[in-house]
């Protein structure tokens, strides 16, 4: 089975690593730097959150964001764990994902912490 890997030879993900903890598709990924990676083999497989009717990717704008004001933007630096979604990235808010879209957020689905 052939997929896409990253190495990260000074960093072991695990319990404790620093990293964001997510369960995803019956295992459990780490956010690293706008990545989603599973430790396989001695390498890390990166994954994207599939879209699905759990983590759709509609818009939603009627969605009332919560974790940031209003006017907040995502984007780098934003304060906001990225989070590799279908063919976007979408921004970790309070256990669901957050993608920007034309002056505001659409909810794209929770998203549960290991």
């Amino acid at each position: 089975m052939s997929h896409e890997q990253h190495d990260h030879p000074d960093h072991v993900h695990g319990e404790g690593c620093g990293h964001t903890a997510i369960k995803h598709d019956g295992h459990v990924d780490y956010i690293h730097d706008g990545h989603l990676h599973h430790p396989h083999e001695g390498h890390y497989d990166e994954h994207r959150i599939a879209v699905s009717a759990e983590n759709p990717e509609d818009c939603t704008s009627g969605h009332a964001c919560t974790g940031h004001d209003a006017d907040h933007v995502h984007g780098p630096g934003c304060g906001h764990e990225a989070v590799p979604h279908g063919d976007h990235v979408d921004y970790l808010v309070d256990g669901h994902l957050h993608h920007p879209h034309d002056g505001h957020c659409d909810h794209h689905g929770k998203i549960d912490l290991a």
